[in-house]
């Protein structure tokens, strides 16, 4: 079966970067989309961005635009965040997702579209 395991959260600073990996297991990833959510505290669960299956398309939040940077390695089965000139803001639990199908939704990634979910790891920005 499917296993997500998401790695490389912590304590930054704000203005600084971190580099969040999820890994999958028992499933080839090939196929489809991938995307990170996070959620805050006493916030919505939203989606912060998507991969296409092949690493063609992509999308991002509007508030992360400029400052994250999604990509996936197929042969190794993982998916990368990028996180640059991280604020208070970013502040949350990430999550990745994988969509059942290889193309990302055109306007925003939500929730609803994802089928399979990692455990999630937490990125704190703060001084």
């Amino acid at each position: 079966q499917l296993q997500l395991v998401e790695s490389g959260g912590g304590l930054v600073q704000p203005g600084g970067s971190l580099r969040l990996s999820c890994a999958a297991s028992g499933v080839r990833l090939d196929y489809y989309a991938i995307g990170w959510f996070r959620q805050a505290p006493g916030k919505e669960r939203e989606g912060v961005s998507c991969i296409s299956s092949s690493g063609g398309r992509t999308n991002y939040l509007d508030s992360v635009k400029g400052r994250f940077t999604i990509s996936r390695d197929n042969a190794k089965n993982t998916v990368t965040l990028q996180m640059n000139s991280l604020k208070p803001e970013d502040t949350a639990v990430y999550y990745c997702a994988v969509r059942s199908i290889g193309l990302c939704p055109p306007a925003s990634t939500r929730v609803g579209d994802m089928h399979y979910w990692g455990k999630g790891t937490l990125v704190t920005v703060s001084s």
